[in-house]
């Protein structure tokens, strides 16, 4: 599976964790690429720029809310990004809330519940049904 990841400067470290624990999957770096100080929706864009081309199947996003990079990946149609903070949460929001970003808030987790929250959600699929009806009505213009 291709995955885009982007950060900003309180995410760097996690993704960099990230990419050498789940070396199974093939992750595509839109950056930060330091911890230098940066403005996290030049990467939720990155991501979300690789999604709607269909570069990539799903993303992750790190900053150190999480808040941040979801408002901006948000902005954009059939883009579902979600906050996690556990690997339930995480594999609830594919499950029933179809999330193709995974955004994971830095500053309140650890780097090795990252690794099983993003295992997790990429390990889930979503059931459709009713669940799929409420997407519907979010996704009604």
């Amino acid at each position: 599976m291709k995955i885009a990841i982007g950060a900003d400067h309180r995410g760097f470290l996690f993704k960099e964790f990230i990419k050498e624990q789940c070396h199974e999957y093939e992750w595509v770096d839109v950056g930060v690429h330091d911890q230098e100080r940066t403005d996290y929706p030049v990467y939720a864009d990155a991501v979300v720029s690789m999604m709607v081309s269909k570069a990539v199947e799903r993303g992750v996003l790190l900053c150190g809310s999480g808040g941040g990079m979801a408002i901006a990946a948000n902005r954009h149609k059939n883009i579902y990004a979600v906050v996690a903070w556990n690997d339930t949460v995480a594999q609830r929001c594919v499950a029933e809330d179809n999330a193709n970003i995974l955004v994971i808030p830095a500053d309140f987790v650890s780097a090795e519940a990252t690794v099983c929250m993003i295992r997790a959600w990429l390990a889930t699929e979503f059931k459709g049904g009713r669940y799929a009806q409420r997407i519907a009505m979010i996704d009604k213009e």
